[in-house]
């Protein structure tokens, strides 16, 4: 796995959720390597805008061929935009894990959660 297939502007789950703060709010998806190792999906459930969750919560559902997965809410709050284009084409998740594969957008409920996420390289060590 090269260094480029981590982002280090991203925070990291141990689940492998990734997340990007801009302000008050987060994108959340999943990393290359959980896309890596799922295979090429065939589906991705996700939640309704307005939906809140708390961290660890079930949040989407992304299947592959190999099997359906949980992911998981990195922070807790509201989900505030969701990635319609994965409706029609969820290998946009593999394709382009950290740009257009992104999952949903959520609106934190507590920033100090955010403390508790791993950067790149700490998440890079633990994929190793």
């Amino acid at each position: 796995m090269s260094d480029t297939s981590i982002p280090s502007d991203h925070l990291y789950t141990q689940e492998h959720e990734w997340v990007l703060r801009d302000g008050n709010q987060v994108t959340v998806g999943i990393s290359d390597y959980a896309q890596d190792s799922l295979g090429e999906l065939v589906y991705v459930e996700l939640p309704s805008i307005g939906d809140e969750f708390s961290k660890g919560d079930d949040m989407v559902i992304v299947e592959s061929c190999k099997a359906a997965s949980d992911v998981y809410a990195p922070v807790s709050g509201k989900v505030v935009e969701v990635n319609d284009n994965l409706d029609d084409s969820p290998n946009l998740v593999n394709e382009s894990p950290y740009e257009q594969g992104w999952l949903v957008k959520i609106e934190l409920s507590d920033e100090s959660e955010l403390d508790e996420l791993l950067n790149s390289d700490t998440y890079a060590q633990h994929v190793e």
